[in-house]
């Protein structure tokens, strides 16, 4: 670039910074909240994170953000849904040419039971129905013997305005699954959604239900992204989920809304089950699942359901209905049961825990940890191995890559005269995918675990969760929750495209915080885990290859074969309840040097062009989060694809 081209390019900067700051000021709360705001993102993210913020604001998308994940500020989502989340008349008429282009446009039943409503609520939700782009629909409701004259009154007056609304009035109360039996027996369409009588959906919603049914006609089941809204019609907390994510379902209900069906699929469940109240949906989605393969789930990354909040709502908190709560752990327990899982469930504060029971005996796993040197950090990963592992049989293969330093020899050799403990000296070139590849082929272990040597246990059952989980059907690689030693969190699963590569989920979120809609404290499926802890098959590892150590000597190995386990058809999980610290790269520093960063650059452009396409598309990830930051806050614009 030319002198003259780089002032020229300045000048436009600073023309643009110029131009857009006394807006970003005002969207940002003042000039306090401006500076308070770029505080936090330089303790979060550093100088790096600052010049990205900057950069946006500077491309015209917005002030620099800084949300707390799962609480989101109402005034920053007000401005994201004005801009994205609003249709035009020119949207809506294509949304109709669509309509007019499908083939068997399907019929959609929208099943609401109905008890006791607030009258002014139930016909804003009748009338939210009636007001929706896609035409084919009947509104079947089923009134749980109300005892009020008016919800009666208004049920019966909008059956006689409208033909596409059934209601049947129900002699006496049998709570929400019956009423949802009764209004489901009303249901002619193909489909049917589920819907509470006192909720919204917007005018799009049964729109992108026939879309994506639609365009996806091996598909059962289907699930949308939601939100909350309040007596004020003030939208909130938009809940921004990844596509069917199976390990975080037995976690949550995040199927929940806007959830639709096939007809015959619900019925062939056995529809609504009675003694359920409170997790009725969330057992009839685990009944639904067992029937279909995971492929026939689908989502449709907008919101189409908005949550009324008030006192006595799920929206707004999980403790108004313990009951829920205990209802749908139950419904976890005999999901386990018939698909012959050996397991319990645990009902937390923020969810489900599934604690898989591990066979007797359990198999060996084996520890591989590479090491040069650092006699200190191999010595606390070592003994906090030993002595806080509560796992019965484990062996270590203790990877020595060129040690020079006399009292790190010693210290292995007094390491390999344990019983347990194999010390295996490899003087390659560093090569940390090599070094893993070569210990697995000693291994004696079903289960191999890659531990860094800047490892240190801190929960005894860390290797009990880890291996529990590694030995259900279908899993590939899990994944542990790593912290800091100023306990941040470093890893929480791994995000594709942050970075422009991948980056880590929730970072540097402080103990105590559950992140984005309890994802931090979560068991769930990530496309990617760190390798710092990590433990998969033997047979597994060595199926697709091991890590990469031809073109991946360093950095992005753990990436490159997670993603190669995910081609194979099997899920990388992430667990919350197997914790650790990690001394991060406290033997081999940062890729600052020259010779490193060149090697660093390789790797990444081979990573870049191996698995494009796969970066930009992370499933356990909504494309309308952030690929800025690492906190779940928005993507400014999201990237969803335009209607076509």
């Amino acid at each position: 670039m030319t002198r003259a081209s780089s002032f020229a390019a300045q000048a436009h900067r600073i023309w643009r910074l110029v131009r857009v700051l006394p807006a970003a000021v005002y969207k940002g709360g003042g000039v306090g909240g401006m500076l308070g705001r770029s505080w936090l993102i330089f303790r979060r993210s550093g100088f790096q994170g600052l010049k990205t913020s900057f950069g946006i604001l500077l491309r015209g998308e917005g002030p620099p953000r800084m949300v707390d994940a799962g609480t989101l500020d109402r005034k920053h989502y007000s401005e994201w849904v004005k801009r994205y989340d609003t249709l035009t008349d020119a949207l809506r008429d294509a949304m109709r040419r669509r309509v007019a282009a499908m083939d068997r446009p399907p019929l959609i039943s929208v099943v609401m039971p109905a008890y006791d409503t607030d009258g002014a609520w139930l016909r804003e939700a009748i009338e939210s129905v009636r007001r929706q782009i896609y035409p084919h629909w009947e509104l079947c409701i089923a009134d749980d013997a109300s005892p009020t004259e008016a919800t009666r009154a208004v049920l019966a007056e909008y059956a006689a305005l409208d033909p596409r609304i059934k209601v049947v009035f129900r002699p006496q109360n049998g709570h929400i699954a019956a009423a949802s039996n009764s209004a489901l027996e009303l249901a002619s369409g193909s489909w049917v959604a589920l819907m509470d009588h006192d909720d919204l959906i917007p005018e799009h919603a049964l729109f992108w239900l026939a879309d994506a049914i639609d365009r996806h006609p091996d598909a059962r089941l289907i699930y949308s992204d939601e939100d909350k809204i309040d007596s004020q019609g003030v939208r909130s907390a938009p809940y921004f989920k990844p596509d069917w994510n199976f390990d975080l379902f037995r976690s949550q209900n995040m199927f929940s809304h806007l959830g639709a069906f096939t007809t015959d699929l619900v019925r062939s469940a056995g529809g609504f089950r009675l003694g359920m109240e409170g997790a009725q949906d969330y057992d009839l989605v685990l009944r639904c699942i067992e029937r279909v393969a995971p492929g026939q789930v689908h989502h449709i990354p907008r919101v189409l359901y908005h949550w009324r909040v008030h006192a006595a709502s799920t929206a707004a908190s999980t403790e108004v209905k313990p009951y829920a709560q205990q209802a749908g752990e139950r419904a976890l327990n005999e999901h386990l049961a018939r698909t012959h899982v050996r397991g319990r469930v645990e009902a937390t504060a923020d969810g489900y825990r599934v604690h898989y029971a591990l066979p007797d005996p359990p198999p060996l796993v084996s520890l591989v940890i590479p090491t040069r040197n650092a006699a200190g950090l191999v010595r606390q990963c070592i003994e906090s191995i030993q002595q806080k592992t509560r796992y019965p049989r484990y062996e270590i293969i203790l990877v020595d890559n060129g040690s020079d330093d006399p009292g790190a020899l010693d210290y292995f050799r007094r390491l390999g005269e344990q019983s347990g403990i194999r010390v295996v000296r490899d003087d390659r070139p560093f090569n940390f995918s090599a070094l893993n590849n070569a210990a697995v082929e000693l291994a004696n272990g079903e289960l191999v675990a890659l531990i860094n040597n800047d490892i240190e246990v801190i929960s005894p059952d860390w290797l009990s969760e880890m291996a529990g989980i590694a030995l259900q059907p279908g899993v590939g690689a899990v994944g542990a929750r790593l912290w800091y030693p100023d306990m941040t969190l470093q890893h929480g699963g791994v995000i594709l495209g942050i970075g422009g590569i991948a980056g880590h989920s929730h970072k540097r979120l402080q103990a105590g915080d559950h992140g984005y809609f309890q994802r931090a404290v979560l068991t769930q499926s990530f496309s990617v885990v760190t390798a710092a802890c990590l433990v998969v098959r033997k047979k597994t590892y060595k199926e697709v290859g091991g890590l990469d150590d031809e073109h991946l000597q360093v950095a992005f190995n753990d990436v490159d074969f997670c993603l190669r386990l995910r081609e194979a058809g099997y899920r990388n999980v992430w667990t919350p309840y197997a914790e650790l610290f990690h001394h991060e790269s406290a033997t081999r520093g940062d890729d600052v040097a020259p010779a490193r960063k060149a090697r660093y650059d390789r790797e990444r452009q081979y990573m870049l062009g191996r698995w494009g396409a796969a970066l930009k598309e992370d499933p356990a990830y909504s494309p309308n989060l952030t690929l800025d930051f690492e906190d779940f806050s928005y993507a400014w614009p999201p990237r969803l694809p335009p209607l076509a």
